[in-house]
């Protein structure tokens, strides 16, 4: 949320202090609207009316409703926004969060944390090849929206269900609109990796490639992708959630500042077992993605699992995302 300005350059308000600590946000369900049968979007603003924080495009925020905290993508383009828009698909084979939030009422308040980006789009990109499956579209639409407002160039290709396309109408309005933008559709599995294999084919040097959707759907495009010999470092994924992880093997935890030691059994994250032990670890998602749960590591090797760190932090080995994330050898030690 915006703050007063300082009365003096030295002296800062009361609202800017606590700006600078809160990491979350109390907004409004301004708005909500079925744009499928099954997908929902939400439009959460400040309850003063007030410009919310702005964000990187591809970037997500957690809701916390029912007791469930998930995260989701922000479809807008981050330029200094007066609400926040989500688009959640309903799981009800899931854990119970998109229920929440399909249940949410207008007027309802919710807890939001700050905006994260794990998906952003690189600045010195010559072109943007932005790939969508599904209700992936939630970030690409970001990135779609954030390329017209800056005159970058950018091509979309969208593959879904019939009757299940959200924002299938506003992406054909902006890239109408914005001559340099474009969009392919697609309905079918081999008509979708026809065009793929063919755009992959065709993309200027400086292209950068980003895809969101099933985890199936974005590993079978960066296979693609690779098949074409696109460098790694052009390559860009965004996933929701750490889904079906292995249990994992057994290990020990010993804790620096305490001196005690945590065994992690097989099946149980290491959150869990500390929270068992006694000890207290902020955390939001419990998905590997919202970064709450960030323990600096003294001794050993990590195993991440975590979709936070970026692969830089993750090859330091200096912390773990605790929530999901387990070790590579049979003890850890953390600095807590």
């Amino acid at each position: 949320m915006n703050t007063q300005l300082a009365s003096t350059a030295d002296e800062p308000t009361t609202a800017d202090r606590s700006a600078a600590v809160s990491t979350h946000l109390e907004l409004v369900v301004a708005d909500a609207t079925y744009l499928t049968q099954d997908i929902r979007e939400i439009v959460l603003r400040d309850p003063c009316r007030q410009n919310l924080p702005s964000y990187a495009p591809g970037s997500h925020l957690v809701i916390e409703c029912e007791g469930h905290a998930n995260p989701y993508s922000l479809t807008g383009s981050g330029d200094s926004p007066a609400e926040y828009r989500i688009s959640v698909l309903h799981c009800p084979d899931g854990r119970g969060g998109s229920s929440a939030v399909h249940r949410l009422g207008l007027g309802e308040r919710v807890r939001v944390s700050l905006p994260r980006s794990a998906f952003p789009p690189v600045a010195s990109a010559r072109h943007h090849l932005l790939i969508a499956g599904g209700i992936g579209i939630t970030p690409t639409l970001s990135h779609l929206r954030a390329a017209a407002s800056w005159g970058k160039s950018a091509e979309l290709l969208y593959t879904y269900r019939p009757q299940q396309a959200a924002h299938l109408d506003e992406i054909r309005d902006l890239c109408k609109r914005t001559p340099s933008l474009s969009l392919r559709e697609f309905a079918g599995r081999n008509s979708f990796r026809d065009g793929l294999v063919e755009a992959l084919g065709r993309q200027p040097l400086g292209t950068h490639l980003y895809a969101c959707g099933p985890q199936n759907f974005m590993e079978s495009v960066i296979a693609e992708a690779r098949k074409a010999c696109w460098p790694e470092s052009r390559l860009h994924i965004e996933a929701f959630g750490t889904a079906n992880l292995d249990p994992g093997k057994p290990f020990t935890v010993h804790l620096a500042r305490t001196g005690g030691s945590v065994h992690i059994p097989s099946g149980t994250s290491l959150l869990e077992a500390l929270q068992k032990s006694g000890v207290s670890v902020p955390n939001l998602c419990r998905q590997g993605v919202c970064g709450e749960c960030r323990i600096p590591v003294k001794k050993g090797r990590p195993q991440h699992r975590d979709l936070y760190l970026n692969e830089q932090e993750k090859a330091s080995n200096a912390t773990i995302m605790c929530c999901v994330s387990r070790s590579h050898e049979p003890e850890l030690e953390l600095d807590i």
